[in-house]
Parts: C-alpha cells; structure tokens; sequence
C-alpha cells in the first residue's frame, strides 16, 4: 500500500490481530474499516468514539489525500468522546475502506478511549510506534 500522505510504499504491523499499515517516512497509519473498533475493544465508551465521527468544516490548514484503497478524496471528520474534549481531526474514506492518522492522531484517539484497569493497547502501540 502507498502512503496517502507522501506516497512512500508502507509496512503491514499485526497489532493484536489488528492489522495496521504504517508509514516509515511520515509515520501516519492506515485502519482499514472496523479495526479502529478492534483496537478500542474493552473502552466502555468505544460506541461513543466510533460513532461520534462527524464532517469537520473548519480543516483549512489540512491537506487533501486520496484513499490507499479506492484512491477517492477522503473527507475530514472530527473525533472526540465528547464535546468538551478538543477534536482529533482524521481523514475517512467515503466508500468506508478504512481510517488515515497522521503522526500523533492514533495515540490521541486511544487516550480518548475510557479502558477500566490496564490499557494493554495503548501501551503496546505507545512501545511499537514510540509515543504513538
């Protein structure tokens, strides 16, 4: 698969069986569609997260990108639990292949998840990927 963001070819990472396609260059990750729900398995407010993404409108400083997959322009979506929490904002394919995060976004959208007890998830992606 080729980089979205700088069109490097990518590496496939089984992430407790999650597969995730990483960018050695720019660092961003690929979620093909229903694995950002795997990796949120276990937060008790994982329905909240997944399904709170909306169109973002305010995304003048974010760059276009095309889907790995389908190669149509990806639309930006804003993430958060709640409205009181600031927004990561993503990039989504609109025929559902899947989820772009830039450097950073993924660690940020794992933190929003509320996991009772041990974050295994978040702490094997924060040694894998160095902080994200």
């Amino acid at each position: 698969m080729t980089c979205p963001d700088c069109k490097r070819a990518m590496i496939i990472l089984e992430v407790d069986d999650v597969e995730v396609d990483f960018c050695v260059g720019c660092k961003g990750k690929w979620l093909d569609a229903g694995e950002m729900d795997l990796l949120l398995d276990g937060a008790e407010n994982r329905e909240r997260i997944v399904t709170g993404m909306h169109e973002a409108t305010d995304v003048a400083n974010e760059r276009d990108r095309a889907c790995p997959i389908c190669d149509k322009k990806m639309e930006k979506v804003r993430c958060s639990p709640d409205a009181d929490t600031v927004a990561v904002i993503l990039d989504r394919c609109p025929k559902g292949d899947g989820l772009w995060f830039d450097d950073g976004e993924l660690r940020r959208v794992l933190e929003f998840g509320d996991f009772p007890g041990e974050r295994r998830i978040y702490d094997l992606f924060n040694s894998i990927f160095g902080g994200d």
